[in-house]
């Protein structure tokens, strides 16, 4: 595991960025800060971080734009948005493209150190939880890969990975909603609500085609896997 983590951090407003980066650094954070979307997106290939804190109002290339580009190179490195916008669909779309957490602007640093090594430490997977079957399909947590029999893998997200992985661990038994959503997602609002909604039918489109699988919805309690 890393002594030091890279963070790169791409934030427009210089002074914000200098105050989030020292306050890393001194935390032992190695930190690239960036002023656009663009020299981001160059440093992000070039340096290849550990995780990414992304302003979502950026010059060039807005945040969600970058980590649509990102995405489509890498399924896993971490996400953060930083973001001033608060409707329902702004807070959804960064999730759909592949964000694993975001903090609303003003936030506090100590919050936000919080969300990354959360983030960091669902990277550090042991080699025993590295594959698990569940029916007829191989999922394969590290790599964030879904198999069914002799068919292509699926790439799946950084959280549709990390969601189907809590739904296995309690698998016929009920995964409290409250509980995933304050573990994946940093709390259980309304907004991560309905993310989390999204996801869970994201992963049974993914899962139908063994019969046997079936994510139920537990009204008022959360989700049961059930699976042989």
């Amino acid at each position: 595991m890393h002594n030091t983590y890279h963070i790169l951090l791409a934030e427009d407003e210089p002074a914000l960025g200098q105050i989030v980066s020292e306050s890393l650094e001194i935390r032992n954070f190695k930190v690239t800060h960036v002023l656009n979307g663009a020299i981001a997106y160059e440093k992000f290939r070039e340096i290849k971080p550990d995780i990414l804190v992304l302003d979502v109002m950026m010059p060039l290339l807005d945040g969600f734009s970058l980590a649509k580009k990102i995405r489509e190179e890498n399924d896993t490195i971490p996400i953060i948005f930083l973001t001033a916008k608060s409707q329902t669909e702004d807070v959804l779309e960064g999730f759909h493209i592949g964000g694993n957490d975001y903090l609303k602007k003003p936030f506090s640093m100590e919050e936000l150190i919080v969300r990354i090594n959360n983030l960091l430490q669902r990277q550090s997977v042991q080699s025993s939880e590295a594959i698990h079957t569940l029916g007829d399909y191989t999922f394969n947590f590290p790599q964030q890969k879904l198999s069914y029999k002799d068919e292509p893998e699926i790439t799946l997200t950084h959280r549709e990975a990390h969601l189907l992985y809590n739904l296995i661990l309690k698998k016929n038994t009920v995964l409290d909603r409250s509980f995933i959503l304050k573990k994946l997602w940093g709390n259980d609002d309304f907004f991560t609500g309905r993310s989390m909604d999204v996801f869970i039918t994201k992963l049974r489109k993914k899962l139908t085609q063994d019969s046997r699988i079936e994510i139920v919805n537990v009204r008022g309690y959360g989700y049961k896997l059930i699976a042989p």
